[in-house]
């Protein structure tokens, strides 16, 4: 056994120097990122690269608050005449981006009145409630 041991270590010492006698890996020579982005320096936002675009075209796209995503039309009608006597401007929304189900679109001069505080007194009102903001127009772009 105490030879068996010996000549493991034998051979543990002789793989270890022809280890070492390879060629040792050469350093890939790495360019710093910063050469390759130039005066691209931070991280920005795929949302403020197009909202940039915008505004240097003159045009600003408008958030909309979206409530809804009721599966019945009863409770979007209940909704809705709920906002109207709070004053608060609503149309059914027509496009299907904020979800499945019903939803109302508010009016942009309207969003000042419904803060969080409203926004939990609806939802503790109505189970179902969601509330979104989106762009108005929608995600593709007005040519």
């Amino acid at each position: 056994m105490r030879w068996l041991f010996l000549l493991l270590l034998v051979l543990n010492v002789f793989y270890y120097v022809w280890h070492q006698q390879e060629a040792p890996l050469r350093a890939k020579d790495v360019t710093p990122l910063s050469l390759y982005r130039g005066s691209q320096q931070d991280i920005r936002l795929l949302s403020e690269t197009t909202g940039d675009v915008r505004e240097k075209q003159g045009v600003r796209r408008q958030e909309c608050l979206f409530l809804g995503g009721f599966s019945r039309q009863e409770s979007i009608s209940a909704l809705q005449q709920r906002l109207a006597e709070m004053g608060v401007n609503v149309q059914p929304s027509s496009k299907d981006a904020p979800g499945a189900g019903y939803w109302l679109s508010v009016a942009p001069e309207s969003q000042r009145l419904l803060g969080d505080v409203q926004l939990q007194n609806l939802s503790k009102e109505f189970n179902e409630l969601k509330h979104k903001i989106m762009l108005c127009e929608g995600v593709a772009p007005v040519e």
